[in-house]
């Protein structure tokens, strides 16, 4: 690869999502620049209508070609708009093609990425990458860049006219021009240069810290506490704050003096069109060209106002394209170039090393064990073990960086992504149902199943009671303009997921953590119809739901410090002892007078 090779520009790849609408953009832009010139030509129109009018004052009736000109002001300024108006609706089709590809893009491409990557960033923040800067890039392609290119022919076409009439005046009208142009480079340029990378970046952290606020407004409002008390939502307010008030006052004073100058051209034209007037042989020709100037000038200011935002909106847009890139250079999960098949439902995990993407210390070190087909497995120990790192990696949640993963015999990096998943069921403590009916719900384990399997798998999971007191049972929306569970209704819509699927091997990670004592016990009813005949690995804080495991696996610093069943580990009076007897203390616990009995 040439070293000297440079990347396209962020404009060049945008237009590269607008696949074969690109020429419908580049169409836009140069009808737009043509516009832009048939609406100069209007002023010309004008100017020669002034000339005639005054060389014949006050004999209006000798006045020769007025309406012609009259007329062909009008055909310029109707085609320029029909021309304008033309451009947009190709810019239009060519910047929603190009949002709807990235959007798309985006999306297919997070289908291939591992899932542990989700958990590393933040929902908010990669729906503001994807949703809301693919929609700043629409507004680039669909009216930004046709109004920057007519905004850059007219100055280009105002040089010209500016000196055709008047070299004088035109001279007079060109300086504030160009003072203009210096201080919108100064607003742009200099510290200002990375304003819109920083900015971006404060309004992700921003949307990131506002949805976890929004789920944590439950516990606010029960312990009656300030936004303060979320310092990383109130720190990314102060952020946003801070960065947007310093920009703010860096552009005060060149963003008052280019407004200024703007609009104070007059203070130099009329003065001096006045002296050029009775100065001139033929004062009114001097005073139709002063006559044009004054039209004229401002509209070569808005086309300087409109380069500025352009220039913003380009900067925006480059800094989308930017986070966009970032998600789509993220690799994906690796699929075997020629897949194996997995032997029987046995788990083996073969001297696993495992740390996460930034993290100084692994969160697995040399981790063995197996479980055998048809066993029943807990890991349990202390918070920040590794027990749950373990069991996102049989899945592929993660990749391991050495040692292997095996399932059925065969390494799960040599197993397809569908293979594999048809392998696992696999129940999380935090459950996410979708905005759609249970049989949905329930049916995306295996959406080909038929609505009578699906009430099956919700009667084995204990579900009948939540569909009886349902307004349509089974065909009742939840989430959004439906009605809401509770945590422990939820796991066992859950358990009736992955009931359904059938998989020869179920991971239960904390799936009874939120789970009052009546959820729990219809929930280890399901787990009994679930894991019947298969091959269970369960995480667990209730050490109760544990004591009938085949084996034990006490992970600490995410080695194993301790194996066993609960009878031998109790008997050894080591960590995994310890742990009940604290469990056993806790379950025994009482409030106020009642401990005093």
């Amino acid at each position: 690869m040439n070293r000297n090779s440079k990347k396209p520009s962020s404009l060049s790849r945008l237009l590269g999502y607008a696949g074969s609408r690109k020429k419908l953009t580049l169409l836009g832009c140069a009808l737009s620049g043509i516009a832009a010139l048939l609406a100069m030509a209007v002023y010309i129109c004008i100017w020669f209508t002034a000339r005639g009018v005054f060389e014949v004052m006050p004999n209006f009736s000798k006045a020769a070609g007025l309406v012609h000109f009259g007329w062909l002001a009008l055909l310029f300024s109707a085609v320029s708009t029909l021309l304008y108006l033309v451009a947009l609706m190709c810019t239009h089709l060519a910047a929603f093609r190009a949002a709807r590809n990235m959007r798309a893009a985006a999306a297919r491409h997070l289908v291939d990425l591992p899932l542990g990557y989700f958990s590393a960033n933040q929902s908010g923040r990669l729906r503001k990458q994807i949703d809301d800067n693919a929609g700043m890039t629409e507004t680039l392609l669909a009216h930004e860049l046709p109004d920057l290119v007519g905004a850059v022919v007219t100055p280009l076409g105002a040089i010209v006219l500016l000196f055709v009439f008047d070299w004088k005046l035109g001279l007079l009208c060109l300086l504030p021009l160009i003072a203009a142009v210096f201080l919108m480079k100064q607003m742009m340029g200099g510290k200002n240069a990375g304003f819109f990378k920083r900015y971006q970046r404060a309004i992700e952290d921003l949307s990131a810290e506002a949805t976890e606020y929004v789920r944590g407004i439950p516990v606010v409002k029960v312990f009656q506490q300030t936004v303060f008390s979320f310092k990383a939502f109130y720190a990314a307010i102060m952020n946003y704050r801070d960065m947007a008030v310093e920009y703010t006052l860096s552009c005060r004073v060149p963003m008052t003096g280019f407004t200024t100058i703007l609009n104070s051209t007059f203070l130099l034209l009329i003065p001096a069109g006045l002296l050029l007037c009775a100065a001139s042989a033929e004062p009114w020709i001097a005073l139709a060209n002063v006559l044009f100037y004054i039209l004229f000038t401002p509209f070569c200011a808005l086309m300087l106002m409109r380069i500025m935002y352009a220039s913003e909106a380009v900067m925006q847009a480059d800094e989308a394209v930017r986070k966009l890139e970032e998600i789509l250079a993220q690799p994906p999960l690796e699929e075997a170039a020629q897949p194996v098949t997995a032997k029987d439902s046995s788990v083996v995990f073969q001297d696993v090393l495992f740390t996460y993407p930034g993290a100084a210390q692994p969160a697995l070190s040399h981790l063995s064990f197996s479980v055998s087909p048809g066993e029943t497995v807990a890991l349990v120990g202390p918070s920040g073990g590794g027990k749950t790192t373990a069991a996102s990696l049989i899945p592929r949640f993660w990749d391991v960086q050495s040692g292997r993963v095996l399932v059925g015999g065969a390494d799960v990096r040599q197993l397809s992504s569908a293979a594999l998943m048809q392998q696992i069921s696999f129940v999380f403590q935090d459950t996410r149902l979708f905005k759609t009916t249970l049989l949905e719900n329930i049916r995306a384990a295996r959406p080909e199943a038929e609505e009578a399997q699906v009430r099956k798998a919700a009667h084995a999971a204990q579900c009948d009671d939540i569909l009886a007191k349902l307004p349509n049972g089974l065909h009742t929306v939840v989430g959004t303009k439906g009605v809401y569970l509770s945590g422990g209704e939820q796991q066992r819509i859950a358990l009736a997921r992955a009931i359904l699927k059938d998989a020869p091997i179920v991971v239960l990670d904390e799936a009874t953590a939120f789970a009052d004592p009546e959820n729990e016990a219809l929930i280890q009813k399901a787990f009994e119809t679930l894991t019947k005949g298969k091959t269970v690995l369960m995480i667990a804080h209730r050490l109760s739901t544990v004591v009938n495991a085949d084996r034990i696996f006490v992970l600490e610093n995410g080695v194993i410090a301790e194996q066993g069943t609960h009878r031998e580990l109790t008997a050894q009076g080591g960590l995994y002892a310890r742990m009940w007897q604290d469990y056993q203390t806790s379950a025994l616990w009482k409030v106020g007078k009642e401990a005093h009995a």
